[in-house]
């Protein structure tokens, strides 16, 4: 789903733990390639059906492992480099608009299965603090990364976010 801008429509996902830290995922076959965990948002599906999927491909979790603490109030857009930039059918997707979630993990840890698809994204995974990915993820995501950590640093269970 691209828009007249050339937006793909994405959800974003963050999971937090009771202490507040972030769940970060090593992507699949990668040195050092870290993200949220996100996913394109198919033409039948809303935002929230499109993060449940998307939590169970990615993540192995279901509806039932997480809360939902907050939704973005909008969409938070970042460009890709023209060397990632793809067409699709006639048109060019040059970038990602994204609904983001904040989810709070409240089965237990083991409930993440990196293996629940036939083509896992990741293969690593491990919490970190809040404000950690803003210095970690790729250059182009930092702002999208920055708007959605903001918007959802009082949400957090953790009254201990402080912004570093």
């Amino acid at each position: 789903m691209i828009d007249s801008e050339g937006f793909r429509a994405n959800v974003g996902i963050i999971v937090t733990n009771r202490k507040g830290q972030l769940l970060w995922a090593k992507r699949f076959g990668s040195h050092d390639a870290w993200q949220f965990p996100q996913g394109g948002i198919n033409d039948d599906e809303t935002p929230v059906e499109a993060m449940y999927r998307e939590l169970k491909e990615e993540l192995g979790m279901d509806a039932s492992d997480v809360s939902i603490l907050a939704e973005s109030q909008g969409w938070l857009r970042y460009r890709l480099p023209m060397r990632f930039q793809r067409g699709e059918g006639t048109q060019r997707c040059v970038g990602q608009k994204q609904k983001w979630f904040l989810l709070e993990l409240i089965s237990d840890e083991s409930a993440v299965k990196l293996d629940a698809c036939d083509h896992p994204e990741f293969d690593g995974w491990r919490w970190v603090s809040y404000w950690f990915p803003l210095k970690q993820v790729i250059y182009f995501k930092r702002s999208v990364y920055r708007q959605a950590l903001q918007e959802f640093q009082n949400k957090v269970p953790s009254t201990q976010q402080k912004k570093s």
